[in-house]
């Protein structure tokens, strides 16, 4: 459940260049301290005045336990450190980023939520990440309409060929989903991520969707 906080801005160094700043900080969002350690990271960091805009990426997410079916779930700690990790640390880490960058005069503020098909569609299986995305996607509707001078945007990546992909494939419980994702691969049908990226670059860039919406792949 380890997750990797980066921030990046742009801004003048003391010999005047134009460069970028990446920093990297390694905390599990899944727990307090972990959370701790990565908004503390980002109120530092946007404490900068000279930063112009706030671009925040929410992409840390996991599948959960997909070998199980809904009547398996009996556990409460396991479904609550799911949700914790999914839902409660993107909106805390949210909520700090744009307290600690305020509504600066000029510059613009967006926040993106990586989401997922299974935000709209039930997948068997897979309760946990169904409910997960679906209250993500939710979460910053809310958002958008409490703050309308902000860019909010729930992005669907599509099927990407990730380690995750692997997941779905070889534990998904139910039978018929878990041969569905291996045909997909098998078809060559999955997405390259560094080809959903640019799509979603490509989105930013427009700047046309309206706030709070969700976006797919396949929709561009």
């Amino acid at each position: 459940m380890a997750s990797e906080l980066r921030a990046g801005a742009t801004g003048n160094d003391p010999g005047g260049d134009t460069g970028l700043r990446v920093q990297c900080v390694a905390a599990d969002l899944g727990c307090e301290q972990g959370l701790r350690r990565a908004s503390a990271a980002l109120r530092e960091l946007l404490q900068d005045a000279s930063f112009g805009r706030l671009l925040l990426v929410n992409n840390a997410g996991s599948l959960g336990d997909i070998s199980k079916s809904f009547l398996d779930f009996t556990d409460l700690q396991e479904i609550n450190t799911y949700f914790s990790f999914n839902i409660s640390s993107a909106l805390c880490l949210t909520s700090t980023a744009l307290r600690a960058f305020g509504a600066r005069p000029g510059c613009s503020r967006t926040v993106v939520n990586i989401s997922s098909l299974c935000a709209r569609e039930p997948f068997p299986s897979w309760a946990l990440y169904c409910a997960g995305k679906a209250a993500r996607d939710m979460m910053f509707r809310v958002l958008a309409l409490e703050e309308p001078q902000l860019r909010v945007l729930s992005y669907a990546p599509g099927p990407l060929d990730t380690d995750m992909q692997l997941l779905a494939r070889t534990r998904t419980g139910d039978p018929g989903m878990r041969q569905q994702f291996q045909r997909m691969q098998e078809k060559g049908q999955l997405i390259d991520s560094s080809v959903s990226a640019q799509k979603l670059l490509q989105l930013l860039k427009e700047d046309s969707f309206p706030s709070g919406a969700h976006v797919d792949f396949y929709d561009i």
